[in-house]
């Protein structure tokens, strides 16, 4: 079977999951968007409505996929939602599937998996040592996929914080003047935008010899009152209240050296320049 006439399966096709998909098809590549409310995918992507839970559902699946990203949304925050999808799904999935035609399976995770570091720079070889159970539950998601897949097959892609359309969350806060953020000693924001995201994925599809994990951020790691001082002066809004850092999540910088040594580059390099094009598309 030719390669791009298999379908790319996307496994929790939500926004950067149709967002990948859209990508695809727009170079000649064939997709399959699994999730369990397919009317709710963008017009013209073809779905497969199914539960990663109901491992009855996925065996209905096409045979043959050689390319599979997972991504799936958690319906709560909480241990149990994420064990099963991230743990529960995967398997099922990877159950369901022809493992002997399955050439690449790209999992999104988080840095989530990392743990304080003081602001000191962190890559693909930093020890994980997540602080909260979503980061442990992706840490052991990943490496469920690599017991199961091996090197080369199984990837894992370790996001930064999403922003983009529809993720305006810091943009809202600033403009209502409800943003804070520590200042002394900083405390870092490390961004992606959702398309750069997807296009990560789409290059992670592509390599013949990929790393087991790689992190998905822009450039430009920024003190976030940095970032926020910058884009309310975007907003024309009050500048952020002194407060203290976002909980859970340690103060690190990340870096994407091993993702742009793969090929690929930010369109966004920099979540300044990234929320200044939300604003100037949204007026």
């Amino acid at each position: 079977m030719d390669e791009r006439a298999s379908p790319v399966l996307i496994a929790g096709c939500g926004d950067v999951g149709m967002r990948l998909a859209t990508l695809l098809q727009a170079q000649g590549q064939s997709v399959l968007c699994l999730r369990r409310n397919v009317a709710a995918l963008a017009p013209g992507l073809p779905g497969f409505a199914a539960d990663l839970a109901d491992a009855a559902a996925l065996r209905a699946l096409p045979r043959g996929i050689r390319r599979v990203v997972f991504l799936p949304a958690p319906a709560t925050r909480d241990a149990t939602a994420y064990r099963s999808v991230y743990l529960g799904g995967l398997g099922h999935l990877l159950d369901a599937l022809d493992l002997e035609a399955l050439q690449r399976c790209v999992l999104v995770t988080s840095s989530a998996v990392y743990g304080e570091h003081a602001g000191a720079w962190v890559d693909e070889d930093t020890p994980p040592a997540p602080l909260a159970f979503n980061g442990a539950i992706l840490l052991q998601a990943e490496r469920v996929l690599h017991a199961r897949l091996g090197a080369g097959r199984g990837v894992a892609l370790r996001l930064a914080g999403l922003y983009g359309p529809g993720r305006t969350q810091l943009l809202d806060s600033l403009r209502a003047g409800h943003a804070r953020a520590p200042r002394d000693p900083p405390f870092y924001a490390n961004r992606i935008h959702v398309d750069d995201a997807a296009a990560a994925l789409a290059h992670l599809l592509t390599l013949s010899a990929p790393a087991l994990c790689y992190l998905g951020v822009d450039d430009a790691p920024l003190p976030l009152y940095e970032l926020c001082s910058a884009l309310a002066q975007e907003l024309r809004a009050p500048l952020p209240d002194i407060g203290p850092p976002p909980s859970g999540i340690g103060n690190k910088r990340l870096r994407n050296a091993r993702l742009r040594a793969s090929g690929w580059a930010p369109r966004w390099p920099d979540a300044r320049a990234g929320h200044a094009a939300l604003l100037a598309a949204r007026t």
